[in-house]
């Protein structure tokens, strides 16, 4: 097998053999479309990097981007690849304190961020100052492969800062299909539509990873349902990732049984769980092999993986170990009996060394046998096929009965008039936490709590039944349907009403 060749390297390779072929097609929501080809792509790519190593980028040296979703993104990404560099994506919008905290963390030499303060010890370019490097040389840069190549951040269950960081090479390896691979329909020369926060590990990862296998990436600035899905009738798109909410305000739309999804070869969905009747909407919409979940953490210490085919023999699991080894542990870390809900551990198979290293936090939970725990709890079946409830942090303990938030979750969104919910647990002196969901109805729908409790009654037993329901004109996700459900509690005093 060819040796690995790093992701900035990729693009020269690419762009020398295409250079006349769309690379990349930014589509913003209500504005004109703007195509770089890969000479495109590969020259401006060239003159960031340029730039960037002006700044003291280098080798072992670290680049935090904080923009926008749109070109820049990935001149600033692949550029910071081109001369070694690692790459950290951030949320462009977070407030001062917080870039404060990112930046004394990460220790970057350079930020690449709009509307940022300067941080202390490095430099900051904003878009114009990329715009600006037209001027420098163009040329193609001696191969590199970055290592450590990304990072990602977490708020963590703390809401601290912590960023988890790969240590592996950042590197294509030619005949070695990534992600999921080709069998699972991630394959050479796709066209890929991006609707994801990039500074989400899913959308970030993905997007690359389809450059490195010659995809022409359809690029939105922000997720728009309808928008998207003009997107993927005009350009006919094969591969599109999409977290669980955003799966649901698409099926949601109005006439969306006419709309043409022909040419979607895989929808590949993860970050959420996803309740039942979202996941055989779009089975029954687009087919069976062509919906792929997968389960795992950035850590990347284990990842399953299901098709829709498998899904309906099995409604609810994430699937097998992809080469993973999975055990379900208690709280003694004993092996629990099959069936039985526990914390979620794994192991990958033929990985030697570490794939994650956290700054500012503590390693994941490890047994002595080297299986690692990211607090996620389930249970496997006897095929070892494995069912989520949910993270430890969010299991509400009512009475002495474990309710886990997806499952009620699941259930409210079935309500033709619920565009979104999220369930977190309240202090109540009877019963210690009592289940309390927040919903964000759809456009122009009205409902009182009494018809969704009722609605409820009708698909839980009565404890998993929500005892409180607050409505919200929008839930607080982030663009790529994340949503931390501690900021969700309310102010509401303690009551012990049953």
């Amino acid at each position: 097998m060819a040796d690995p060749v790093g992701f900035g390297t990729r693009i020269t390779h690419i762009a020398a053999r295409i250079p006349d072929r769309p690379a990349l097609t930014f589509a913003p929501v209500g504005g004109p479309e703007t195509v770089l080809t890969w000479a495109d792509l590969e020259s401006r790519a060239n003159q960031t990097a340029r730039l960037l190593a002006a700044c003291g980028a280098g080798p072992g040296t670290r680049v935090i981007v904080a923009l926008r979703n749109g070109p820049a993104h990935f001149l600033a990404a692949i550029g910071a690849w081109k001369v070694g560099a690692m790459v950290l994506p951030l949320k462009h919008s977070l407030p001062p304190r917080e870039q404060a905290a990112f930046t004394e963390l990460v220790g970057p030499v350079v930020v690449v961020a709009d509307g940022w303060e300067r941080p202390r010890g490095a430099a900051l370019l904003g878009t114009a100052e990329l715009d600006g490097a037209g001027d420098l040389e163009s040329g193609a840069l001696p191969p590199i492969v970055p290592r450590p190549g990304k990072a990602v951040a977490s708020g963590g269950s703390t809401g601290r800062p912590k960023v988890i960081v790969d240590p592996r090479p950042w590197a294509h390896r030619p005949g070695h299909a990534p992600g999921v691979g080709a069998a699972h329909g991630f394959g050479a020369g796709q066209t890929q539509l991006v609707a994801g926060a990039l500074y989400h590990n899913a959308p970030f990862c993905w997007a690359h990873l389809g450059l490195c296998e010659e995809h022409h990436l359809v690029l939105t600035d922000r997720f728009d349902p309808a928008h998207s899905v003009d997107l993927i009738e005009r350009h006919r798109v094969q591969f599109l990732f999409m977290a669980p909410v955003m799966m649901q305000r698409v099926m949601r739309l109005p006439g969306i049984a006419e709309r043409d999804m022909s040419s979607i070869q895989t929808l590949f969905h993860t970050a959420a769980p996803c309740p039942p009747w979202l996941k055989r909407a779009w089975i029954d919409r687009i087919g069976p092999e062509r919906v792929i979940e997968r389960f795992g953490a950035s850590e990347a210490v284990g990842n399953t993986c299901i098709t829709g085919g498998e899904w309906l023999t099995r409604p609810g699991s994430v699937g097998r170990g992809e080469n993973t080894h999975i055990r379900i542990l208690d709280a003694d870390r004993r092996d629990v009996p099959t069936g039985t809900v526990g914390e979620i551990f794994t192991r990958p198979l033929h990985v030697t060394g570490p794939t994650y290293e956290y700054l500012g936090s503590p390693p994941a939970t490890t047994t002595p046998d080297g299986y690692t725990s990211v607090g996620d709890m389930g249970r496997l079946d006897e095929d070892g096929y494995l069912y989520l409830a949910d993270r430890l942090p969010d299991m509400i303990n009512n009475g002495g009965v474990n309710v886990y938030p997806a499952e009620v979750e699941a259930a409210i969104s079935e309500h033709p008039d619920v565009a979104d919910v999220a369930v977190v647990g309240l202090p109540d002196e009877e019963y210690g936490r009592r289940v309390h969901a927040v919903v964000e109805l759809a456009a122009g729908r009205e409902l009182t709590e009494a018809e969704l409790t009722a609605f409820c009654r009708e698909r839980l037993a009565s404890e998993k039944v929500p005892r409180s329901v607050e409505f919200r004109d929008r839930l607080p996700r982030d663009e790529a349907g994340k949503l931390r459900r501690r900021g969700l509690v309310p102010d509401i005093p303690v009551r012990s009403d049953p």
